[in-house]
């Protein structure tokens, strides 16, 4: 709940910045001048490049969420019982046996939903952000019933 809390905050915080940033950049479109209209153009656009990427990114940790919930209905979330080392963090060696199985799981059942989630959990684990966002993404469309976007082809290795 916590993180919720903190994530509505920031982003709260950040579309205020926005705001602001808007307004000075139309602020700078009217002096008329041709420098300050460059730069008002710029501080306007900026904003609205960021609400995009503030309001899919939201929309990504809500989709990611919702299966997780149900997910955690049905019993099947992963369990967190990878070693750690001294500072907290994911062993490496762990984290790759759990990715090897769950790369097996997600062979035998790409069109499962399930099998994506926790394949996107264990690159995540792996530090592999990139790709964990892009086997989330694949659970989200097939939960979703969407058609399943062509850059998420076969189950990659890390």
């Amino acid at each position: 709940m916590g993180g919720k809390i903190t994530y509505f905050f920031l982003a709260t915080v950040l579309v205020l910045v926005f705001g602001v940033v808007a307004m000075e950049g139309v602020l700078l479109l009217l002096t008329g001048e041709p420098a300050a209209m460059g730069m008002g153009a710029v501080a306007f656009v900026l904003p609205c490049i960021g609400g995009w990427f503030l309001w899919a990114n939201t929309r990504f940790a809500r989709s990611a969420n919702r299966l997780a919930g149900a997910l955690e209905a049905e019993g099947g979330l992963p369990v967190d019982d990878l070693l750690r080392t001294p500072g907290g963090r994911i062993d490496r060696d762990a984290a790759d046996a759990v990715f090897a199985r769950r790369q097996a799981e997600t062979e035998e059942a790409p069109g499962d939903w399930r099998t994506w989630f926790r394949l996107a959990v264990a690159y995540h684990d792996a530090r592999d952000t990139p790709r964990a966002r892009k086997a989330m993404q694949r659970a989200i469309d097939l939960h979703d019933e969407k058609p399943v976007r062509p850059d998420n082809g076969p189950v990659p290795t890390v």
